[in-house]
């Protein structure tokens, strides 16, 4: 499902028109006029997108400010701010989006997804258990007392703490605390809460905007990232723009990859990118290790 077919920033002639200077003189202070700049001469083409299309190139390409304008310019939900200076919305009103009809039933489960997004929910993560270690350390003042007290009951108002007093004696001290804090602790790593952030946050029938999802994720999960963001598209109606520098990610069946650090920029295969081809050299340069493991008894 396509909700997005095409995203334009502007011209660096309209760039220049609109801030009524010569190029040479945008050169020396673009950086305080961000975003404006920031594609100078770089020759962008309008993107067309597909259900995957993978935004990569080197700090500094865009990738990032390119998915803030797009969510910015469709109005798309997101969970943390990004910087933007007083021009933002200058620039913003110099691009162009085009949308499909389903776009606007689409739009109120669609967002933007950031890495700050995913840090953000493990602090919440960290935070809660570190509540229920608290309340753990009460939970075993509370059972040695109830269990080692010399309890009678006088009155109905005491049926509470008799039942807590019997549950004390019934059960050991570890069975007494689960059974009253387990259901709330979060049993992961960083690495696995991350991944079940993104299955959580994305629902079926959507437009995501994803700044380089693969943070935090080991290479397993990453592979386990992108087969479910597969099946979201193949199953569930869903369109992804993604920034990237994730081989697993640019790997991805469909995606159309977008190379920002070509001038100009134009569409590639994942195997040509430059940072990918500086993997595949570091592996053949240490391919004797591998051998050696195969060799190994």
């Amino acid at each position: 499902m396509i909700y997005l077919s095409r995203f334009s920033l502007p011209s660096e002639s309209r760039e220049i028109g609109f801030l009524g200077r010569s190029r040479e003189n945008k050169r020396t202070c673009y950086t305080s006029r961000y975003p404006f700049g920031i594609f100078f001469s770089r020759e962008m083409p309008a993107l067309e997108l597909e259900p995957v299309t993978i935004l990569c190139g080197g700090n500094g390409s865009g990738k990032t400010t390119i998915l803030n304008l797009i969510g910015e310019k469709l109005g798309l939900p997101r969970g943390t701010v990004f910087n933007r200076s007083s021009f933002f919305g200058d620039y913003l009103e110099l691009c162009w989006a085009e949308t499909s009809p389903a776009f606007q039933e689409a739009k109120r489960r669609s967002k933007v997804v950031t890495s700050d997004d995913v840090f953000d929910y493990l602090l919440d993560l960290r935070y809660m258990n570190e509540n229920i270690d608290h309340r753990r350390r009460e939970l075993l003042e509370e059972y040695a007392g109830a269990r080692y007290a010399g309890f009678q009951m006088r009155s109905m108002e005491d049926v509470d703490r008799l039942r807590q007093v019997v549950d004390a004696q019934r059960h050991t001290g570890s069975r007494y605390v689960r059974d009253r804090v387990m259901n709330d602790v979060v049993e992961k790593s960083n690495g696995e809460s991350a991944f079940a952030f993104f299955t959580k946050e994305i629902q079926e029938g959507g437009l995501y905007l994803l700044d380089e999802p693969e943070n935090s994720l080991s290479p397993a999960l990453q592979r386990e990232l992108v087969r479910f963001l597969e099946d979201s598209v193949r199953f569930y109606r869903c369109q992804f723009v993604i920034s990237t520098h994730s081989p697993f990610l640019l790997a991805m069946r469909g995606a159309k990859i977008y190379d920002l650090d070509s001038v100009p920029v134009q569409t590639c295969r994942w195997t040509d990118l430059e940072h990918i081809q500086t993997y595949w050299q570091f592996f053949q340069e240490h391919q004797g290790s591998f051998k050696d493991q195969e060799t190994a008894p």
